[in-house]
């Protein structure tokens, strides 16, 4: 059977819908406790005193532990694992992260205190015994306003609140010199407003310190627990990396969310050593909305000017980034390598230029959620081009079609390369643009439009044509650009001497469905059953290192090192069935689970090879024992999917409510190995981007004051908000590895929310409404919007 390219169930989904799933919080440890941690109900307060007094004292309290506690040990906090330097070559402002707070909050929800009881509700009630006395201060949320002189100092070290200023692109003169030249020019006022990530498990971490042996373990809801492992013993705690064991067991989903070190994990693995008994914490889901890192949060001022002939002749974008008070683990990294370098879009734009100022706030830190830094590119080009064409009079389709770069395969034609630093490995536009419009029926609902504006219906279609970047590597360039970690991934692939197959891999699952598709590709190479093969990860004592899984890599970069190894075993296989059928290796042939010799009937199974290697008494002279391999991919590049997305709106007339009628997605994410886990990640994705464009947005008031931080306020999309997805797909494979695959798990995210929004201003048109609507278009924006 050739299990590439087919639809297998899910193989973990049997745990997980019998309720056998494992999580963090399920973990129970002989003598564990619980803590709670106290924090910060302001956004920006110097500390005065914090009384443990009466808390120490209740029932079930076995410690408490404070930010001086923490600063006593000489442990600085948590750091950022990505260095984005000034514009002038001066390094970012990189303040620490503290464990816990010794003298200034910095944020609502910062870390003051933690109590350790024997129960949650002991740690709770003894928490709120606590007596902080803050010296409240000003505070400021918003990007471009803490850009602002006068603002106020989220770090007193650091002059300002700019972490960095970046640039990337043609020189800024040439870039003005072509807009000022330009026949039309559009420009745009954009926010790319915060989102909370939301993943149903919330974070949880249990620290457990052994005296015996001097060990540690980090449970932990980790999409990355090798890179948790690391920052934590080399930076962090100071442990060496041999007396520390992470495991991520089964992990509730992340968005980004989980890829991140946080402060909580070192906490608890500190706590566990000095009461020599396993800490647990786990966050409430209010914990959550102000702890969990954040997405998005861009403002941004952009210019696109055309030629007489609709050509785009250059591009301009300026953006205020929130970073929050404190850097997360790739905070930097989003808006500007993530972001800046996809500002090229689709298109033959032949100058761009783009500046990026990371800004402190008094906000949770900011870092990657789904499909980090290239949503907010997208939807920059995205909303430039659909204005354009209003402002011009031309068809937003026509206009893409006509800026499109001209196909390439990678291999006959070199990768394209941008103005913004990325060579982009394969592409063909048009026949994705073309699909996602032949489904919709474009023309024919243009003329629908016009019938329906005349009886005062409000219909609106809207189109975004995407590329995203996934697989971040090679780790030299990235490494280059400022990544303070590899970005490659590890496999191990252990043949059993009765030739059954482990594959352990340092990709982690936290949704994705690996161990059904990497077990797809190890079937199709072995040639043998998916029942043979087992799936190992989230754990740093079975797999030796691994980078984790985020920005869409796992099949690309993990599921590369798995072929790798895979490719291995097969070499040294051929050698040992070459003496067993007394023929050259280069005589043979592998199918089906077997090794023939050429022209003949003569062959010899995967499964005898395997107990010949472990029983080697008929085997070749020299060769050592065993079938196992370990293999370290490191891609040549990025890989870029694209696709183009179609969203089609009515607008209730009296009350500005959206509808979304129908969703067009046509995707092109390189090889499938299983279409419908990929229909699911699409699916997903479309569900989060549409969320954005109508409904989410975390929102602070003029004191930094979360105000929508529970499900009571924050508004996500439910089942009958959304129609029944129309999703196809075309196929150009990646030229650089092995597998031909590009990415699929963020792709719904990044060319959703513009669809959306230009559907909305479709809708909208015979209003004449110029400036950008913020997003979420809620019925009382559009209400509003068109009553001016």
């Amino acid at each position: 059977m050739t299990y590439i390219g087919k639809s297998v169930k899910r193989v973990e989904d049997q745990r997980f819908v019998t309720g056998q799933g494992h999580y963090t919080d399920d973990i129970v440890l002989p003598g564990i406790t619980h803590a709670c941690i106290l924090r910060s109900p302001y956004a920006h307060a110097r500390i005065r005193n914090v009384d443990t007094t009466t808390a120490a004292s209740m029932p079930g309290v076995v410690a408490i532990f404070t930010g001086k506690d923490i600063a006593a040990t000489g442990i600085v906090g948590v750091p950022t694992g990505w260095q984005v330097n000034f514009r002038n070559g001066d390094q970012m402002k990189e303040p620490p992260h503290p464990l816990l707070v010794a003298d200034k909050v910095r944020h609502v929800g910062d870390s003051v205190a933690i109590v350790i009881a024997e129960s949650y509700a002991q740690a709770k009630d003894a928490a709120e015994a606590i007596d902080v006395d803050y010296d409240v201060l000003p505070a400021v949320a918003n990007p471009a306003a803490a850009a602002q002189p006068g603002a106020p100092l989220v770090h007193d070290s650091a002059p300002g609140n700019v972490c960095f200023d970046w640039e990337l692109g043609n020189p800024q003169a040439e870039v003005d010199a072509a807009l000022a030249s330009a026949h039309h020019v559009t420009s745009l006022d954009i926010i790319n407003q915060r989102m909370v990530p939301n993943a149903i498990e919330p974070r949880a971490a249990i620290g457990h310190y052994e005296t015996a042996g001097d060990k540690y373990t980090l449970y932990t809801t980790s999409q990355n627990p090798h890179l948790t492992r690391l920052l934590m013993c080399a930076f962090v705690l100071g442990i060496p990396e041999h007396k520390v064991r992470v495991v991520a067991p089964d992990v509730g989903g992340g968005f980004g969310s989980k890829i991140f070190h946080y402060t909580e994990e070192a906490l608890v693995t500190w706590c566990s050593r000095q009461i020599k008994r396993p800490v647990k914490w786990t966050a409430e889901r209010s914990e959550s909305f102000i702890t969990d890192a954040h997405g998005r949060d861009h403002v941004t001022k952009a210019q696109m000017g055309f030629d007489a002939d609709g050509n785009i002749v250059a591009l301009k974008a300026s953006t205020y980034a929130n970073l929050g008070a404190y850097l997360s683990t790739f905070g930097p990294a989003v808006p500007t390598y993530l972001h800046g370098t996809l500002l090229q879009g689709l298109y033959t734009t032949p100058k761009v230029y783009v500046e990026v100022y990371g800004m402190f706030t008094h906000t949770v830190a900011v870092d990657a959620y789904r499909g980090a830094g290239r949503p907010e590119a997208t939807y920059i080009l995205e909303r430039l081009l659909d204005t354009a064409a209003l402002e011009m009079k031309v068809d937003p389709a026509e206009l893409r079609r006509k800026n499109f770069i001209p196909a390439f395969d990678g291999v006959n034609q070199p990768g394209y390369q941008t103005q913004v630093a990325l060579q982009y490995d394969s592409g063909n536009y048009e026949p994705v643009l073309d699909r996602a419009l032949e489904m919709v029926g474009y023309d024919q609902f243009r003329k629908e439009q016009a019938e329906a504006r005349k009886q005062g219906k409000l219909l609106g279609i809207g189109i975004s044509t995407y590329i995203e970047a996934c697989g971040i590597a090679p780790s030299a360039v990235v490494g280059a650009l400022g990544a303070r970690a590899g970005l490659y991934e590890s496999a191990q692939v252990r043949v059993q001497p009765t030739g059954k197959v482990s594959v352990y891999s340092g990709s982690h699952s936290h949704g994705q469905g690996h161990e059904t598709t990497f077990a797809q590709v190890v079937a199709d190479r072995l040639g043998i059953p998916m029942e043979d093969i087992e799936i190992v990860h989230g754990d740093s004592e079975s797999v030796a290192f691994g980078m984790g899984t985020y920005g869409s890599r796992s099949l690309a970069v993990g599921g590369s090192a798995i072929v790798k190894s895979i490719d291995k075993v097969l070499e040294k296989g051929a050698k040992i069935a070459a003496h067993k059928l007394e023929a050259a290796v280069e005589d043979l042939d592998y199918a089906g689970g077997k090794w023939t010799v050429k022209g003949t009937d003569k062959s010899i199974g995967f499964g005898d090879i395997a107990l010949t290697a472990y029983v080697p008494h008929d085997y070749p002279q020299g060769l050592e024992p065993g079938l196992d391999f370990s293999s370290f991919y490191d891609p040549a590049n990025f890989t870029y999917p694209f696709g183009a997305h179609i969203a089609v709106v009515e607008v209730d007339p009296d009350t500005g409510k959206v509808t979304l009628k129908r969703f067009i997605a046509v995707d092109d994410v390189g090889n499938v190995i299983n279409p419908m886990i990929v229909d699911g990640q699409i699916h997903g994705g479309l569900a989060q981007g549409i969320g954005q464009a109508l409904f989410e947005g975390a929102l602070y008031d003029e004191n930094a004051q979360l105000i929508n931080g529970s499900y009571m306020d924050y508004t996500m999309p439910r089942a009958d908000d959304l129609p029944s997805f129309e999703i196809d797909r075309k196929i150009t494979p990646c030229p650089h590895n092995p597998l031909g695959v590009k990415g699929a798990g963020e792709a719904g995210c990044i060319g959703s929310t513009p669809a959306v929004v230009n559907a909305v201003m479709d809708a909208l048109a015979p209003f004449g409404i110029k400036k950008d609507l913020t997003m979420p278009l809620t019925s009382e924006k559009v209400w509003r919007a068109m009553q001016g």
